[in-house]
C-alpha cells in the first residue's frame, strides 16, 4: 500500500486526492499530517515521494512557503504595548496581493544565473520579482510577534515565493499538457508530474530551487524590518524552513504541500492568530511519515463560509487630476459570514493578542486546535511553545486567489 500513514481524523476529500497523486507509477509512498485537508490535485498537509519525478501540482503554487521565526534578547514584560509596534511593522513591512517594495532591495539572489532561464520563458518576471522581494502578501500570511515559555520575544513571519513562484508553477502545469510557458490553461485536478532527466523536469526543478532562495531571502528581508522597528535587538535563536517544497533524501524525491521535513533540526510549526506556535524537532521515528511533520494547524472552515460570499459593490474614486469616478469592486457581504471578526479581535484582545489587519476567514475557529494536532504525531519533539501576543496581516478586503 503507498499510502503509509493517515495522521489524525482522515478527511475523505484528502484521501481521495492524495490516493490519486499516488496511482502515477513514479509514486512510491504517501502520507497526510495531521493538519490536512482539501487542496488543489494534492491535499494541504500531504507528502509523497518519486522516484525519478517531481510534481509541479504537487508543491503547489505557493512554492517554498515557509517561515522563519527568531527568538530575541528582548523580555516581553518589558514591552510597552504591542498596538504602536504593530502599527509601525504595518508601515514598514509591504503587506497585500500584488504588492510592491515601496524600498527595492538589492540582493546576491537576484543575480543568480538561473534568472537567464527566467528571462527565456518570461522576460517580464524577474523585474516583478525584483520589486516583490521582501512582501509578505495576503491570505493566511503573516508577521507574528509571540512569548515564548521563558517570557523573551519571538518575531515570526510566514510567507513563499510571492508572483514569482506563482507564474513557474502556473507555466510548468502549462508545460506538463504541452502547452507553454505564458500559456494559460483550464483548472485540472490532474496531478503534473515530471521527470527528472527531461528538459521540462530538471528546468522546473533549477526554478523551484531558485524559487526557494528568493523566499528565503525575502523572509530574511521582512525580520530584519520587524528587528529595526524593535531596535534592532540581538538574536539568540533562529528558525527557517520551507514547506510546499520537493527535497532530495535518501534517493527520492519528497513533496511536500503543506508538510515540513522532520529532522534532528528545528522547524516552525504555526498556529491560529489565537493559539500557540511551536518550534519542534524530530524523535527520531519516522513511522510513516517520510520524515514529516505538520506545517500548522490545518482549516476546518472556508474562507468564504467564515467571512462571506464576494458581491460586488460600486465605490468612488478620485482620479489624479481630480475628477471622480466609479468603480465595481469585489467585497464581502457579511451577512453570509458565519464568523463576526469584530468579537474575534475582542476577545483576542482579552486575552493579550492584538491584530493589525486580518479578517474573518484567518479566525481563530476556522483552524483545528494546535495542541491535538500535535499530540496526533508520536515523532514530533516540542522545543518552545509560542503565545502570540501581536499579529500583522493583510486587511480582509484584499481578495486572494491563490489556491495553496
Amino acid at each position: 500500500m503507498k499510502l503509509k500513514h493517515v495522521f489524525g481524523d482522515p478527511d475523505a476529500g484528502a484521501v481521495r486526492q492524495i490516493e490519486t497523486c499516488l496511482q502515477d507509477e513514479r509514486a512510491v509512498a504517501g502520507a497526510l499530517m495531521a493538519d490536512h485537508h482539501l487542496g488543489y490535485s494534492m491535499p494541504i498537509g500531504g507528502v509523497v515521494a518519486y522516484k525519478g519525478a517531481i510534481s509541479p501540482s504537487g508543491v503547489g503554487f505557493d512554492i517554498a512557503c515557509g517561515n522563519k521565526a527568531v527568538r530575541t534578547n528582548v523580555p516581553v514584560a518589558e514591552l510597552l504595548g504591542t498596538g504602536p509596534i504593530l502599527r509601525a511593522i504595518a508601515d514598514r513591512v509591504a503587506f497585500g496581493l500584488g504588492r510592491n517594495n515601496s524600498d527595492p532591495i538589492e540582493h546576491s539572489v537576484l543575480e543568480d544565473e538561473r534568472w537567464k532561464i527566467i528571462d527565456g520563458l518570461d522576460p517580464k518576471l524577474r523585474e516583478a520579482a525584483r520589486v516583490q522581494l521582501g512582501t509578505v502578501g495576503s491570505g493566511n500570511h503573516y508577521v507574528d510577534l509571540l512569548s515564548d515559555e521563558d517570557g523573551w520575544l519571538w518575531v515570526a513571519c510566514h510567507f513563499g515565493s510571492r508572483g514569482f513562484g506563482y507564474k513557474v508553477a502556473s507555466g510548468f502545469l502549462s508545460i506538463a499538457t504541452g502547452k507553454t510557458f505564458t500559456d494559460r490553461i483550464p483548472e485540472s485536478e490532474d496531478p503534473a508530474v515530471l521527470d527528472i532527466g527531461t528538459p521540462s523536469g530538471d528546468t522546473y526543478r533549477e526554478l523551484m530551487e531558485l524559487a526557494g532562495d528568493y523566499a528565503y531571502a525575502g523572509r530574511d528581508y521582512v525580520i530584519e524590518q520587524v528587528l529595526s522597528v524593535l531596535d534592532n535587538p540581538e538574536v539568540t535563536e533562529s528558525v527557517h524552513c520551507h514547506h510546499n517544497y520537493a527535497w532530495f533524501e535518501d534517493g527520492l524525491w519528497i513533496v511536500r504541500k503543506g508538510a515540513t521535513p522532520l529532522t534532528s533540526e528545528p522547524e516552525f510549526i504555526g498556529g491560529s492568530m489565537g493559539d500557540i506556535s511551536v518550534i519542534v524537532s524530530g524523535t527520531g521515528e519516522d513511522i510513516g511519515a517520510l520524515g514529516s511533520a505538520p506545517h500548522g494547524a490545518g482549516r476546518l472552515m472556508s474562507r468564504t463560509k467564515a467571512a462571506g460570499k464576494f458581491k460586488k459593490q460600486t465605490v468612488t474614486r478620485t482620479a489624479p487630476d481630480g475628477s471622480t469616478y466609479t468603480k465595481k469592486i469585489r467585497v464581502r457581504d457579511k451577512s453570509t459570514a458565519l464568523i463576526d471578526f469584530d468579537e474575534v479581535k475582542s476577545e483576542l484582545a482579552q486575552r493579550g493578542v492584538s491584530v493589525w489587519g486580518a479578517g474573518a476567514d484567518e479566525a481563530p475557529a476556522v483552524y483545528k486546535d494546535l495542541r491535538t494536532v500535535l499530540s496526533q504525531h508520536s515523532n514530533i519533539e516540542v522545543k518552545h511553545t509560542l503565545t502570540p501576543i501581536g499579529v500583522v496581516m493583510a486587511g480582509e478586503d484584499i481578495f486572494d486567489p491563490f489556491k495553496d
